[in-house]
């Protein structure tokens, strides 16, 4: 039995498109990990801040800690919304109890006691914020781990909505699983990506599951011509994102096809061993390494096919900015979330996860077949209009107006 209080598919007003006031203005707090850690659902949070807060809503986004070294990203000057980071520093470490042993080092206590202590220290700043806010405010804890501090908190009198911005499966593969069922099993709303995560979930015995889509990061005037040689590829240089693997399929066809390249953006640790494969593949002629972007949109622009080669996903961000660019997408079909964006044979093409050479035959097919790469990439500009930033952001506010009846 599902759960879910708003239909995929509720339309969006006018007024709501084209970033009009909310008819309630409320105060929405995003509690993260950090604020300013490179990643998606950083992107995500500060998105949806923009978002809310050009309704007339008054934002706050909370970031428990600093981010990891070499993971922070400047943030915006002149935002319309305040950012707050508890710790100065990160929290200490502590290991599980799983012996005797452990249950003795006295070190190690010692440990656990200074860490608990400061959860209740930040736990009450968060108190303190929370306080202020208007009737009918609410706090969306975007990562598990952050509601660890929220849960300290005093949050009556606030609507509270906990976030999985990942596939059910790969949630449970991970020492999230066990966070998320006993962490979010008393908030007003656990939210996921799609409504197949969201049964899975409902499955383990949350009877608060609901889903909410991303919205679509942006909505470029102008559209990729899809007339430049180039796959592209965006994300950070890291395993869970299969850069490894999409050198595998790209090392099946380049040879057939001197005149494309695959154009990889992004960097991350893996770097390094990622340029050595494409060495050892005998590909690094047709591999561009292009690094960080900022200006995504003219990336995708000079793009005439986008691959996504991801191991684990949730409702990724990426293929939605290049099928919003008109840019046909092949990937892996790794979670609900791949399949509700892409649509297999209409908008773009999806192979079974891990198989290269299907990924392979994939983008083979659309390099080779210029009018399917044309109807594929017009298509996907259209269909990824579901996912439009005012119907996206009314779904949030009807949803806000139906758990606070």
């Amino acid at each position: 039995m599902s759960n879910h209080p708003l239909p995929d598919d509720a339309p969006a007003s006018a007024d709501a498109a084209a970033g009009g006031r909310a008819a309630v203005a409320r105060d929405v707090f995003f509690v993260s990990n950090s604020v300013n850690e490179l990643g998606g659902i950083t992107s995500w949070s500060h998105q949806m801040a923009r978002l809310f807060a050009a309704r007339g809503h008054r934002v706050h986004l909370v970031g428990i800690t600093p981010p990891p070294a070499g993971r922070a990203r400047p943030l915006e000057a002149g935002l319309e919304y305040a950012t707050t980071t508890l710790y100065d520093e990160h929290p200490p470490q502590v290991r599980p109890v799983r012996t005797l042993k452990d249950r003795a080092n006295v070190a190690e206590h010692r440990r656990r006691a200074a860490r608990r202590a400061g959860m209740h220290a930040q736990a009450a700043k968060l108190s303190a914020l929370f306080a202020a806010a208007r009737p009918g405010g609410v706090v969306i804890v975007t990562q598990v781990w952050a509601m660890e501090w929220v849960a300290l908190a005093e949050t009556a009198g606030l609507t509270v909505i906990g976030m999985s911005h990942e596939s059910f499966e790969t949630c449970r593969k991970s020492s999230r699983f066990a966070r998320v069922k006993r962490f979010y099993r008393e908030v007003d709303r656990m939210l996921v990506l799609t409504r197949e995560d969201a049964d899975a979930w409902i499955g383990q015995r949350l009877d608060n599951v609901g889903f909410m889509p991303n919205p679509l990061p942006f909505a470029p005037g102008i559209p990729s011509p899809r007339d430049e040689k180039a796959v592209v590829s965006i994300g950070r240089l890291h395993e869970e994102k299969g850069v490894d693997l999409l050198l595998e399929a790209w090392a099946q066809l380049a040879g057939r096809h001197p005149e494309w390249s695959l154009r990889i953006y992004g960097a991350g640790e893996e770097e390094t061993a990622l340029k050595k494969q494409s060495a050892q593949l005998g590909i690094a002629d047709s591999v561009q390494w292009m690094g960080r972007t900022t200006d995504v949109p003219g990336a995708l622009r000079q793009a005439s096919v986008f691959v996504l080669s991801s191991r684990g996903e949730g409702f990724p961000l990426a293929p939605m900015e290049a099928m919003a660019t008109a840019v046909p997408c092949v990937a892996f079909d790794v979670a609900p979330g791949v399949r509700e964006i892409i649509r297999h044979g209409h908008d773009g093409l999806l192979a079974p996860p891990g198989n290269t050479s299907e990924l392979a035959r994939h983008l083979e097919t659309l390099i080779t077949d210029p009018g399917l790469r044309n109807r594929m990439g017009d298509q996907a500009r259209t269909n990824i209009q579901r996912y439009a930033a005012g119907t996206i952001v009314e779904r949030w506010e009807n949803l806000f107006t139906f758990l606070q009846q």
